[in-house]
C-alpha cells in the first residue's frame, strides 16, 4: 500500500485484557499486588546479595543481575497496564510504544542469555570445581554480563528498526495490553516478509545458542553427578541446580510456547494469557524460587532478619 495514502499515526489504542469495567478493577488490584511483590522481592534479593559476604560468588552475582532484569522487564509493562485498568481510553503514543517494546525485548533477551550463563556457571562449579575460581573470576563474570547486555541491545535494535519501517494504514487499535512485535506485525499494512525473516533468524540465533548452552551444560552436569560415589555429594550437587533448572524450565517453556509454535495455532487471546505469565508472573516467581529452594539465600535472609530484629 502506498505510504502517501496513510495517515501518520501519533498513537495506538490498546484493547487490554478485558473490556468490562468490573473485571478491570479486579485485575488492577491483583496485578498491583503482583507487581509490588515483584519489585520488593527482586530488589530485596539484590540487597541481600550485596549485604551478605557468603553470597559474593559468581552464581549470586548472576542472580542479582537476573533480579535487576526482572524488575526492569516487568516495569516496562506493568505500570502502563495498571494505569490502563483505571482509564477509559487506553492510548499510548507511537514513540512510547516503540520505546516500550524496545526495552521489554532488551531485558527479555538479556534474561534469556543470563540464564544460559548461569547454566555454564553451574557446569564449571560441578564439573571443574578446582578451576572454578580461576575460570569464573570477577573479570570474567563482568565480561559475561556485559556480553549479555550487548547481545540484548544489538538484537533488539534489529526489532526496532524493522518496526519503525511498518505502515499502519487501516487501524491504530492493538489487540493487546502492551506494545509487542506480533500484534504490531498483525496490524501492519506493509509487506512484512523481510522483517519476519530477519527477526526469526535473529531470535533463533539468540534463543538457540542460549538453549544449546543450557542443554550442553546440564548434560555434562548430570553425567558428572551420576558418576559421584557419595549420595550426599549427588544430593548437594542436584540441590545447587534445582532453583536454576526450575527458572529455566518456566522461562524457556513460555518463550517457546509464545514465539515458536505453528502459526495455525496462533490466537491473540491465548497470547494475552501467555504474555501475562511471562511479563508479570515470571519476574515475581524467580526471586521466590531462588529464596525458597536455596539454603544459602534462606540462611542469609534469616541472618538479615535476625540482625534487624536485634538492632530494632
Amino acid at each position: 500500500m502506498a505510504v502517501e495514502n496513510c495517515t501518520v499515526l501519533t498513537d495506538f489504542i490498546l484493547l487490554g485484557l478485558s473490556g468490562r469495567r468490573d473485571v478491570q478493577q479486579g485485575l488492577f488490584v491483583l496485578f498491583l499486588l503482583v507487581y509490588g511483590i515483584t519489585v520488593i522481592a527482586n530488589l530485596g534479593m539484590i540487597l541481600l546479595i550485596r549485604m551478605d559476604p557468603r553470597l559474593h560468588t559468581p552464581m549470586y552475582y548472576f542472580l542479582s543481575n537476573l533480579s535487576f532484569c526482572d524488575v526492569c522487564y516487568s516495569s516496562t509493562v506493568s505500570p502502563k497496564m495498571l494505569a490502563d485498568f483505571l482509564s477509559e481510553q487506553k492510548r499510548i503514543a507511537y514513540n512510547l510504544c516503540v520505546v516500550q517494546m524496545f526495552f521489554f525485548w532488551v531485558f527479555g533477551t538479556v534474561e534469556c542469555v543470563i540464564l544460559s550463563v548461569m547454566a555454564y556457571d553451574r557446569y564449571v562449579a560441578i564439573c571443574n570445581p578446582l578451576l572454578y575460581t580461576v575460570t569464573m573470576s570477577r573479570r570474567v563474570c563482568i565480561q559475561l554480563v556485559v556480553t549479555a547486555y550487548t547481545i540484548g541491545f544489538m538484537d533488539v535494535t534489529i526489532f526496532t528498526y524493522c518496526t519503525i519501517q511498518f505502515s499502519f494504514c487501516n487501524s491504530n487499535i492493538i489487540n493487546h495490553f502492551f506494545c509487542d512485535f506480533p500484534p504490531l506485525l498483525a496490524l501492519s499494512t506493509s509487506d512484512t516478509t523481510t522483517s519476519e525473516i530477519a527477526l526469526t533468524v535473529s531470535c533463533s540465533c539468540v534463543v538457540g545458542s542460549s538453549v544449546i548452552t543450557v542443554l550442553l551444560s546440564y548434560s555434562y552436569i548430570i553425567t558428572t553427578i551420576l558418576r559421584m560415589k557419595s549420595a550426599a555429594g549427588r544430593s548437594q550437587a542436584f540441590s545447587t541446580c534445582a532453583s536454576h533448572l526450575t527458572a529455566v524450565a518456566i522461562f524457556y517453556g513460555t518463550l517457546f510456547f509464545m514465539y515458536f509454535r505453528p502459526s495455525s495455532s496462533y490466537s491473540m487471546d491465548m497470547d494475552k494469557v501467555a504474555s501475562v505469565f511471562y511479563t508479570v508472573v515470571i519476574p515475581m516467581l524467580n526471586p521466590l524460587i531462588y529464596s525458597l529452594r536455596n539454603k544459602d539465600v534462606k540462611g542469609a535472609l534469616k541472618k538479615a532478619v535476625g540482625t534487624k530484629l536485634c538492632t530494632g
